[in-house]
């Protein structure tokens, strides 16, 4: 079947069909389900792969699967698995899918704890947009542990706002960058209606809008009309807008240049960057 195309490995021993569509995501839920019917002792998928199982955004996929187990003990065919250890509480486990799994909270805290800033401030911001309160997050920080105070302080910059992955990572680009904290789901009204802007400065009148290629797809061209109208219909009403590509986000210096364009004359020149947000 490998040899005619009709499955692809998955890791050593696993195999899955492969589809005309799949990403990066599909790949890793199936690495995920395959290390499930391989494990022998007891287990709970945890961190990014919890993270996939529970629907949360990632800002990037892990190339391993990702467990608690009792032991750390690594075993023939195992560079697939990323384990960690020890086991934790039964209150912070549940069943995702038919799959064992951290607790929603626990899974994002733990991300929080050991994830680059940027990507753990992605997965807060799903889990408060999914449902978990800052409280429930907290709570974790009295059990002390590696990475808790890294932990808080993205807690301390979350927000339940952003929709996407990207969203979140705009965010923490100019959160990093010293800027002020950025409102999301901004309600403009416009002679169209109220749209709502991805994140922004209401006070400065100022609107960040991420473009993904994904939503111009099929229709484009209506699409793109649709967005024109809407982003000419904001700049009506006084509005600056910056539409922000997965580009601008992958060359830092010359998106905070772009911004620096858009805000008050000597803002940009009068930050102070939050060096602790950066690891």
């Amino acid at each position: 079947m490998v040899a005619k195309g009709a499955a692809v490995p998955v890791h050593r021993g696993a195999y899955r069909r492969p589809g005309d569509d799949d990403t990066p995501r599909d790949v890793a839920l199936a690495r995920i389900v395959a290390a499930h019917h391989q494990l022998r002792g007891e287990h709970v998928f945890s961190h990014t792969s919890a993270a996939l199982l529970h629907g949360l955004t990632t800002w990037r996929t892990a190339a391993k699967a990702e467990i608690y187990q009792t032991t750390s003990r690594s075993g023939h065919g195992s560079s697939h698995l990323l384990r960690h250890v020890p086991m934790p509480p039964v209150a912070d486990r549940a069943t995702v899918v038919g799959l064992p799994a951290t607790t929603l909270a626990r899974t994002a805290w733990d991300c929080m704890c050991v994830l680059p800033a940027g990507d753990a401030l992605v997965v807060a911001d799903a889990a408060l947009h999914a449902g978990v309160t800052a409280a429930e997050l907290g709570a974790f920080a009295r059990r002390g542990g590696r990475g808790h105070s890294r932990a808080m302080r993205i807690l301390d910059v979350a927000d339940d706002g952003p929709e996407s992955a990207p969203e979140s990572m705009c965010r923490y680009r100019l959160l990093v960058a010293g800027y002020p904290p950025l409102t999301t789901q901004i309600p403009v009204e416009t002679r169209f209606g109220t749209y709502f802007g991805d994140l922004g400065w209401p006070e400065w009148r100022v609107l960040f809008e991420y473009d993904g290629r994904v939503k111009y797809e099929g229709n484009a061209t209506e699409t793109f009309m649709a967005e024109k109208r809407r982003h000419d219909a904001v700049v009506e009403k006084g509005w600056r807008v910056l539409r922000v590509t997965k580009e601008d986000l992958a060359t830092r210096r010359a998106f905070e240049t772009r911004v620096a364009k858009l805000v008050p004359g000597g803002a940009a020149a009068a930050l102070h960057p939050r060096r602790e947000l950066r690891w």
